[in-house]
């Protein structure tokens, strides 16, 4: 069964890639929130950093698990009925966890939520793909950057709102975006006309448990780390890794396409470059409100309005990164995106207890400096690389690479700050932020050595 395209059913265009933007957001906006709350949680739930990182991880661990499943499921069962699906979900999940009497449960919670809102994403693709001809791809790569910019603004709303209603608000922010775009879908997205075919769902279940299964031990190896290198530890990761690719390579219609992977170099080095610029930008993200809460002691309004820095110069920078790709090409926007990153992650390093909050804003706005031309220009890049017609897999692996940047970013969290809150922890996160943003530096240099055409989505 497959869904038609009919162009002509749609009323309203705008309406409609609002409905999607606004639900595409709900993903980025819920791995970041949580961060300005993760003290006050702590405190309730008795809760261990390991306990904190596990709260971190399985929403992305969810999310880059049925990120491309929901994507084939909206194919197959139409992309209208698994958008709304997803937006009953998140509305689910929101109404329940701020009444979680523990911690399973409202782990269990934030895993519904990462399901509901995985669905939001590849099945909003689907939909522009098959109502929007007109600068197609632009809409694409703006909703793209919906997904990823839009984190910024997560410790920025949870910190404002957290200090009047406590870290269960964050999970009430959700429902004005669920209405509305639950509203303008119903409205606005034509109701799918379905064909009979004789092509069934296949699903791979065995890819699906390695994927899950090695995300996990990974995660688990990561976390071991506090106390030295364990191999016992490592070769399950290991071990899994190689059943995944040897495994997944025989499929006809495999969980994650690695034989597409493999064949497109560019395209594997832009999604690990991505995976690196990820792991700087979440890292901060996680690390920082706590370190601004618990040892300058700010509350939680005076973090987030200095997290703010991070959104702002991000979305500001990110049209200006547009218009200079279009102008010069790839290698030296990218280029400037790490040096400034480097530089950034040098600055992190004279940030203590006793730094004033206007050189904290200073030095983070050059984050989201370098995270917004980083993000734009791999997008973009990204694309140059794909037909159109390979453009909804690769999209759907560029967020995937997305949320293993996080698992990475909130591993690297759990190992650093085990012992602790302080200017020493911070500085040793510096230091690993500085190390990846260094090791961007080859990798941009290699996928941008081409020239490929600048076709901004």
């Amino acid at each position: 069964m497959y869904v038609t395209k009919n162009v002509a059913l749609v009323k309203n265009h705008n309406f409609l890639i609002v409905a999607i933007a606004l639900g595409v957001i709900l993903n980025p906006l819920n791995t970041t929130m949580i961060t300005v709350a993760l003290p006050e949680i702590k405190n309730e739930f008795l809760l261990s950093s390991k306990d904190i990182t596990w709260l971190i991880a399985s929403y992305f661990i969810v999310s880059a698990i049925f990120l491309p499943l929901i994507g084939k499921f909206s194919d197959y069962y139409g992309r209208k009925k698994i958008f709304l699906f997803g937006l009953l979900l998140v509305s689910i999940s929101s109404f329940t966890a701020p009444l979680s009497p523990n911690m399973p449960f409202l782990l269990g919670m934030r895993m519904i939520q990462a399901i509901g809102t995985s669905a939001l994403y590849p099945a909003g693709i689907g939909i522009v793909r098959s109502y929007i001809e007109k600068n197609q791809n632009r809409v694409i790569g703006t909703l793209s950057v919906f997904a990823t910019t839009s984190a910024a603004f997560g410790p920025t709303i949870s910190g404002l709102l957290i200090q009047q209603g406590g870290w269960h608000v964050i999970f009430y922010v959700n429902f004005p975006i669920i209405i509305i775009s639950a509203i303008l879908a119903v409205l606005f997205i034509p109701n799918e006309e379905k064909k009979s075919t004789n092509k069934t769902f296949k699903w791979d279940g065995i890819g699906i448990i390695l994927f899950s299964l090695l995300i996990s031990f990974w995660m688990y190896f990561f976390q071991t780390l506090e106390s030295g290198l364990n191999l016992l530890a490592l070769l399950g990761p290991l071990v899994l890794t190689f059943l995944f690719y040897f495994f997944e390579k025989k499929k006809a219609e495999p969980f994650i396409d690695v034989i597409f992977l493999k064949k497109n170099l560019n395209i594997s080095l832009v999604y690990v470059q991505y995976i690196f610029a990820t792991v700087i930008f979440f890292a901060l993200l996680l690390s920082m409100p706590i370190y601004l809460q618990s040892v300058l002691m700010l509350s939680s309004k005076q973090t987030g309005i200095i997290m703010i820095s991070i959104s702002i110069f991000a979305i500001i920078i990110t049209p200006l990164a547009t218009r200079w790709i279009e102008k010069s090409g790839y290698r030296i926007p990218l280029l400037t995106g790490v040096i400034i990153g480097v530089v950034g992650g040098v600055l992190l390093r004279t940030i203590n207890h006793n730094s004033p909050l206007y050189w904290i804003f200073i030095v983070l706005s050059t984050i989201g400096l370098s995270n917004g031309i980083l993000n734009i220009s791999l997008q973009t890049l990204l694309y140059s690389f794909v037909s159109v017609s390979e453009s909804g897999t690769a999209s759907g692996l560029f967020m995937t690479s997305r949320y293993i940047g996080n698992i990475l970013a909130s591993s690297v969290f759990g190992v650093i700050f085990a012992t602790g809150v302080n200017d020493t922890n911070q500085n040793w996160m510096n230091i690993i932020l500085i190390v990846v943003s260094v090791i961007l530096l080859p990798g941009i240099l290699f996928i941008t050595k081409e020239k490929p055409e600048t076709n901004t989505p």
